[in-house]
């Protein structure tokens, strides 16, 4: 597995193994085969979680899975495991969010991963209009600085914002991002912005729920309700591209592609992230260890310049997405924003 510095002394995977499957929604989860699971990336390579403070039941099975990994392998061994969590007030909180509450959720994710120090925790705000979202990341500052948390990051921040953050004093480490090869909104801006000030773009959805897979080549679009609301989310933007037509047009272009490199749709759609510029990780969602093999082989597959052209030749047609990182999904009452849930961090 390729490994790659994000910060003097810290170390991750770059494919990092996302959590969210695993917070219900995708199936029931057998916690004990969950941390089995979890023990079995960690031995191949991938060492890096990311996970967040809304993500049911996640953190605590993460926790668990940690004291495991230094069972078994020892304290050398757990030093080289990242875990990237996410601070996510709920709406609600916003308009009245306080240093305590900032502290609370922390503290609470610490006890949860069973870390006296997140390793890094990235920062969610559901609604600009709601102002202390600078406030809290300097709340989330005055925590790395007693010892709490060991970097800052952001998730879905657009650029402007970001720029904010980075003018108020407040260094990233990493951005987190929808990033794949339906979604180029970052490219508009957030791109440069990241090599600029030096920090690394985490992308998650560069398989699209699911939608970039083998699954679903050659079959019919899809009628609503769809099985799960990652899927309800990524079929809107295949819609805003241009639609089925072209959806299934990247989908034969990816198997051409994967049939040279003899894998699968889904590793090529993140493989070729990963060779995006200023990508440092993609963020690949697993239930269990069925899809180990593919996920390590992300790393490993070698895409020619003829592959990605071909890629982009299958996208030339695609219309462009509104806005910058995240604006679609911002806008609570639009076709992306309404789906979201808002309020999930109830806490213990």
């Amino acid at each position: 597995m390729q490994r790659i510095s994000i910060a003097p002394g810290y170390e991750i995977s770059r494919v990092i193994r996302g959590g969210w499957q695993l917070a219900g929604g995708h199936g029931a989860i057998d916690e004990e085969m969950a941390i089995e699971d979890m023990v079995a990336f960690a031995d191949a390579g991938i060492t890096t979680f990311d996970c967040a403070d809304i993500y049911t039941g996640v953190e605590d099975l993460i926790g668990r899975f940690r004291l495991r990994y230094r069972d078994l392998q020892g304290q050398a061994a757990l030093d080289r495991i990242r875990v990237h969590t996410k601070f996510v007030p709920d709406l609600g909180v916003l308009p009245t969010i306080t240093k305590a509450y900032v502290e609370g959720v922390i503290d609470t994710s610490r006890k949860r991963l069973a870390m006296e120090r997140l390793d890094l925790v990235q920062f969610h705000w559901w609604d600009y209009e709601m102002p202390a979202w600078l406030d809290t990341l300097g709340w989330l500052k005055e925590l790395q600085q007693d010892g709490r948390i060991d970097k800052i990051s952001a998730t879905n921040f657009d650029s402007d914002h970001v720029t904010a953050i980075l003018d108020g004093g407040i260094p990233l480490t990493s951005l987190q991002l929808q990033y794949s090869l339906l979604d180029r909104r970052p490219e508009k801006r957030m791109v440069d912005l990241a090599a600029r000030h030096d920090f690394a773009l985490f992308c998650y959805g560069t398989v699209a729920g699911g939608f970039l897979s083998d699954r679903w080549l050659g079959k019919a679009e899809p009628e609503h309700p769809l099985e799960n609301r990652s899927l309800t989310k990524y079929k809107l933007i295949i819609d805003d591209l241009g639609g089925w037509d072209l959806f299934q047009s990247l989908l034969s272009t990816l198997r051409k592609v994967a049939d040279r490199h003899a894998t699968d749709i889904a590793t090529i759609a993140s493989a070729a992230m990963l060779r995006r510029p200023g990508v440092t990780a993609v963020i690949v969602g697993a239930r269990n260890r069925d899809h180990l093999a593919s996920n390590l082989a992300i790393a490993d597959v070698v895409l020619s310049d003829a592959d990605l052209a071909e890629v982009e030749a299958a996208m030339a047609g695609a219309r462009e997405l509104e806005g910058d990182v995240y604006t679609l999904e911002r806008d609570r009452t639009g076709r992306h924003g309404s789906i979201m849930k808002y309020n999930l961090n109830k806490g213990e």
